[in-house]
């Protein structure tokens, strides 16, 4: 009986592997679903660590995910073998693949002078990272020129920015740094001497200085003083004598006003009465002598004519 079972057997495990075999294919074509996707290639050279990134972390463009890191390497392994260790370069090579479906390799070229730019960045708490692509402002691209490299790259090359973390470490590092380098015991003198300086200024010296809370003090007395002569009605009776002695001087800057002007009316009514004697004099002097006597000049006094 086990002899006419056995080819069976053997028929249903060659099925069975088969069908395993058929069900590894479709998950690798269909759950990828990247053969099918036309790409290439390209890569970039960075300069710090790499930590956290790993061959198949995304690529993303402005958070949109268009491809993934295919390898990760050394320049000194991939480009720089018969270079001197001394005079390599050592960069961190990063390959990607980008889908042409988001991005069309005809188009990078224009991308990269238009200021894109490749960054590592994190996927938050988790430490895993990804890289970023994204155009750079000007400060940026003037400040992070392109890694130097001096063999011919087999992919496109897109320059890269530093990690921000590595950004604010070094900014931390060189604050340390400036602190180390500070004169701390010469600001302390002058911290110290500050102090003193406004304690003198608060409390007085003692002598011409009465010093600020002595003078709220005097202040506080002075709004005491103040707010009892406004509960006692003085300051209401000195008000109003204040209006009435605005009243009586506006009242005689008046007649003052009107008195001077009648007085120049006056004086200018005998001015003209002055000018006319002289002309008469020049043209007939004898007119004077047998002529019928000239009106009076009344010269003006106090405003009033006599």
């Amino acid at each position: 009986m086990s002899n006419n079972s056995n080819p069976n057997y053997f028929r249903l495990g060659l099925f069975v592997l088969g069908a395993i075999g058929a069900l590894i294919a479709v998950i690798l074509i269909f759950g990828s679903g990247q053969l099918f996707k036309s790409s290439f290639i390209v890569e970039t050279y960075i300069k710090q660590s790499v930590t956290g990134l790993d061959t198949g972390a995304a690529v993303r463009f402005r958070g949109v995910k268009i491809g993934q890191v295919k390898s990760i390497g050394l320049s000194g392994n991939i480009y720089e073998r018969d270079v001197p260790m001394a005079s390599r370069h050592e960069y961190v090579v990063v390959r990607m693949q980008i889908f042409a479906s988001k991005v069309e390799e005809e188009h990078l070229s224009k991308y990269i002078s238009d200021g894109l730019r490749a960054r590592i960045k994190s996927m938050g708490i988790t430490g895993v990272n990804y890289i970023e692509f994204d155009f750079a402002g000007k400060s940026s691209i003037a400040t992070y020129q392109p890694l130097a490299y001096d063999w011919n790259a087999d992919y496109p090359v897109i320059p890269s920015l530093p990690n921000q973390a590595d950004e604010i470490i070094s900014g931390i590092q060189k604050i340390v740094a400036s602190l180390g380098d500070a004169d701390l015991a010469g600001t302390q003198k002058k911290f110290d001497t500050l102090l003193s300086n406004l304690n003198q200024v608060m409390a007085g010296d003692g002598q011409n200085n009465q010093g600020i809370i002595q003078s709220v003090r005097d202040l506080n007395v002075l709004l005491d003083r103040i707010a009892k002569v406004t509960d006692k009605g003085e300051l209401n009776i000195l008000m109003r004598e204040l209006i009435a002695t605005m009243v009586t001087l506006r009242q005689t800057l008046g007649s003052v006003q009107g008195d001077t002007t009648a007085s120049m009316e006056n004086i200018k009514l005998a001015t003209e009465q002055l000018n006319e004697l002289t002309r008469v004099a020049s043209q007939s002097p004898a007119s004077l002598i047998w002529g019928e006597p000239p009106p009076r000049i009344t010269p003006p006094m106090n405003g009033e004519q006599k």
